[in-house]
Formats: structure tokens, sequence, C-alpha cells
């Protein structure tokens, strides 16, 4: 493998755990939107990723065994959540249905800042092994 691939690989994860985080924050803004345009409470959202080839014009040039089996990840859709809402009896909240309970969305804090942590050790590992790839590529051009 290259440099070159290394970088695009290294690149492509940041971009992931960024959409990530992005998924991620949306949902702890959200956990208390019980109303949205579409109508009900806001839907917890993930993002899909899906591996890929590293494609590009050096890579076909160097055309080396370790770079075809090279994969970078894509950011292929983000989901809604599917899981029914949780009720809350508040019969004073002005989206309190008729039996005076309020729909909330199914949003664990918990389970959030778990997928937040993980995105941002994840990006982190990125960003050194990328700041490792700088330093050696440096290296080798004082050669």
């Amino acid at each position: 493998m290259n440099v070159f691939s290394a970088m695009e690989v290294l690149s492509s994860g940041l971009e992931a755990q960024r959409t990530r985080l992005n998924v991620v924050s949306s949902n702890l803004a959200n956990a208390n939107t019980t109303k949205t345009e579409a109508g009900g409470p806001y839907k917890r959202k993930d993002a899909v990723f899906a591996s890929q080839p590293v494609q590009g014009r050096f890579n076909e040039l160097m055309n080396d065994s370790l770079s075809k089996n090279v994969q970078m990840v894509k950011t292929v859709d983000i989901v809604e959540d599917n899981a029914p809402p949780r009720f809350v009896f508040d019969p004073e909240h002005p989206d309190a249905n008729a039996d005076g309970y309020v729909a909330y969305p199914d949003i664990s804090m918990v389970e959030e800042m778990v997928n937040m942590m993980m995105a941002s050790r994840a990006y982190e590992a990125s960003t050194t092994a990328m700041q490792t790839m700088t330093t050696a590529a440096r290296s080798a051009l004082k050669i």
C-alpha cells in the first residue's frame, strides 16, 4: 500500500466518523422533540456505512497487490429508527393526547453518549494515524 492510499483510507474514516458525530448530536439535541414538520415525535437516526475499494489514477499506476485489497468507508445513508415513541403522562403538555400522554422520541441518552464516545475515539485514532503517515512520508523525503 502506498502513502496516498493510506491517506485516502484515513480521510474516508475521518469523514465517516464526522457524519456519525453529527447524527448523534442531532439525536441528543432532539431527545425531547415531540412534534416535527412530518408530524409526531422526532425519530432517532443512524448512519449506515459501507466499504468500497480505493480508486484513483495513482492506484492504477502503482498496481500493487496491497492496494487491491484496501477498502475505504463511505456513508451510504442516514436511516430513521422504527422504534415506537415512549409515552409519558403529562396532561398539561400542549402535545398531550386525549389520555394525557405525550409521545417522546425513543432515544437513550446513555446509548447516544456511548456512540459519541466511540465515534470520537475512532476519529482520534484516524488523526493519529494520519499524523504518523505524514511524519513517515516526510522522513522518507529526507533520505
